[in-house]
């Protein structure tokens, strides 16, 4: 059994988190920490765990905690990892960050975007970014695994085929991406309040998103990208637009790039909906020629809180402990 940690467990992502690994057939949860639930069973924090498990939160109190765990993972918000992911490297538990501390490699590029200054930058250079399409080899053999984000998640696995064959005029990418309210967490803000997202779409960050740099730098391309918050709980739709060098087998591209991603349909005769990735770990994705405009539109949806955060998380997981990485992720999804 693999022996797991889960630090920030009442955060939409822990919550994802700890339902995913309950079911999972070769893992035990050790401990699940939260600051604003401590003492309190994770039942009663969310009542949909109730008789699947009598799991108590903790305080983060490293001393305290048991370090018979086999790996670790980190649902904090961004800045709150960095100080504790070598603590437990040094005690030779693997980790994964669902945050952002270490998903950029170069720590200017870091902390231009994040408005922090990295405290163990000579880490992000170690950390394997967690898209397994792209960093299986390196996910395999990683001690620390940099989760990636859930806009990066849907825009590059729209965009990595066609940058490995080179078709893509690089001056020209747009990424138009939607989210559902879950993509902010479940701290309050008055931008995810009901009353001021119900019934309406609205642009943000626009130019300005801090997943910008995460994509830039494993597509290899710059991006013109703007994230769009949308009236429903979950779910990314990115549409991508991009002018092509040259003419080729598009199709064919991306049947080869993912003939071994378990998690990516590529849709021929359907367009994907985030009505049909909801509540499991698939990426669909298809692509529409505009010629008219000489351009290809690639449209990818996921569901944010499990392909785009913890279901990639254990994706990851059971890649770095040698299971088949569809392990506890298989039976998931709107239609089980």
């Amino acid at each position: 059994m693999i022996k797991v940690g889960i630090i920030g467990g009442t955060g939409y992502t822990g919550e994802i988190l700890i339902g995913l690994l309950l079911k999972h057939a070769q893992v035990e949860i050790t401990w699940v920490t939260s600051e604003s639930y401590a003492n309190k069973p994770i039942k009663e924090v969310y009542p949909h765990l109730n008789g699947k498990t009598d799991l108590v939160c903790k305080k983060l109190e490293l001393a305290k905690l048991s370090m018979n765990i086999d790996v670790v993972f980190i649902a904090l918000p961004h800045g709150l990892a960095m100080d504790l992911v070598p603590h437990f490297l040094k005690q030779g538990i693997k980790v994964i960050d669902l945050g952002a501390d270490y998903r950029i490699k170069k720590q200017a590029t870091y902390e231009k975007w994040y408005g922090l200054k990295h405290k163990n930058a000579h880490l992000l250079e170690k950390a394997v970014y967690g898209l397994p399409e792209l960093h299986h080899a390196k996910i395999q053999e990683a001690k620390l695994i940099a989760n990636p984000g859930c806009y990066a998640t849907a825009t590059e696995l729209a965009l990595l085929p066609l940058v490995k064959n080179h078709l893509i005029d690089k001056h020209d990418v747009i990424v138009d991406a939607k989210s559902g309210v879950s993509g902010a967490g479940r701290s309050l803000s008055l931008t995810s309040h009901y009353t001021e997202c119900n019934e309406g779409v609205s642009a943000y960050k626009v130019a300005n998103h801090r997943h910008t740099p995460e994509i830039e730098q494993e597509v290899g391309l710059p991006i013109t990208f703007v994230p769009h918050l949308m009236p429903m709980t979950r779910g990314i739709l990115a549409t991508v637009y991009v002018k092509l060098k040259r003419k080729g087998e598009v199709a064919k591209y991306y049947k080869e790039f993912y003939e071994n991603a378990p998690f990516v349909r590529i849709l021929e005769k359907t367009l994907p909906s985030t009505k049909y990735v909801y509540g499991s770990n698939y990426c669909d994705l298809a692509f529409v020629r505009d010629d008219k405009n000489e351009r290809l539109i690639i449209i990818s949806a996921i569901d944010n809180l499990i392909k785009g955060a913890s279901g990639q998380a254990v994706q990851n997981m059971n890649i770095m402990f040698g299971l088949d990485e569809t392990a506890g992720l298989d039976a998931i999804g709107m239609y089980p």
